[in-house]
């Protein structure tokens, strides 16, 4: 069998009789997979942080700067309602897409066992991760952070402290936008206040002192407009590559297409799930993805 350049990019032993199961440790027993995903990387964890403290910031500079001292009731009770309605979901996002398996594959499942039970036939190849000790199902890749194998692993975001794979790819991509959304309300907040500001009595437009005022709200304005950048280019790339059915590292790598293609309309249902609606915008709803395709360990 001939490998095509794509093989040369995974890291792979490419023979059934050089995959060495016995040097493998079995997987873990099943009543260890009901623990909860958490990578334990300190700069992830550090950017996870230092995540939600720039929402509470930006939720502290909007609420007691902004809208608490305005003498318009309507507009801070809608604008502080839309704001924090949009924080705690970005929140929310966050923490689902950190927590959550983003498509791990067994550790340590090359056992003689597991190879015998794929009746390979003569001429077909598997892969064989030597890092984690796993067979490979196609699209995956090793995580070099997480120390897994992971199923369409787009990347590692250290800011989410995980990787965006198969089953997190939708809390991900939530999370960018509800961030892009606050941000861009908040610039916007900004601007009339400084307006309001400039029109009236600066000691009348803040609880604080106008020095104190400027301050914060400049440094909200850079927060939100980096972030608005930074999140609206993250939201774009994924909602991309979830249309185009490829993932960040397989276009990276520029990996040769060996699945099915499919519409951007079913490659959206394959992440948000089946079928459309309101859930698609909830990081509480765990996608419905329908009747998957078994993964191939064979090739």
């Amino acid at each position: 069998m001939m490998l095509t350049p794509v093989h040369r990019f995974r890291d792979i032993e490419r023979k059934p009789e050089y995959l060495q199961p016995e040097k493998c440790v079995p997987p873990p027993s099943h009543a260890s997979l009901g623990t909860m995903w958490f990578i334990r990387d300190g700069c992830g964890i550090a950017c996870a942080v230092v995540t939600w403290m720039l929402v509470f910031y930006a939720d502290f500079v909007v609420l007691l700067v902004m809208l608490v001292p305005s003498r318009d009731y309507v507009y801070s009770v809608i604008n502080g309602t839309l704001f924090n309605t949009l924080a705690f979901l970005a929140l929310a996002s966050h923490f689902r897409a950190m927590l959550t398996d983003p498509g791990a594959v067994p550790k340590g499942n090359a056992t003689k066992e597991f190879i015998e039970s794929l009746q390979l036939k003569p001429g077909q190849v598997v892969y064989k991760c030597p890092k984690c000790c796993s067979i490979k199902p196609d699209r995956a890749h090793h995580c070099s952070v997480c120390k897994r194998c992971i199923r369409k692993m787009d990347h590692h975001c250290p800011w989410v402290n995980n990787c965006v794979g198969e089953n997190n790819q939708k809390y991900f991509v939530l999370f960018t936008m509800y961030i892009a959304l606050i941000s861009l309300h908040a610039l916007i907040m900004v601007g009339f206040h400084f307006l309001y500001c400039f029109e009236e009595d600066w000691t009348k437009c803040s609880s604080f002192s106008p020095p104190t005022t400027v301050i914060l709200l400049i440094l909200l304005c850079f927060e939100a407009l980096l972030f608005l950048i930074f999140t609206s280019v993250m939201f774009g790339t994924q909602v991309h590559s979830i249309c185009t059915d490829e993932t960040g590292i397989e276009q990276l790598k520029k990996e040769e297409r060996r699945w099915a293609k499919k519409t951007k309309w079913m490659n959206m249902k394959a992440v948000f799930g089946h079928p459309f609606s309101i859930a698609w915008l909830s990081p509480f709803a765990t996608p419905d993805q329908g009747k998957a395709d078994p993964y191939q360990y064979v090739v």
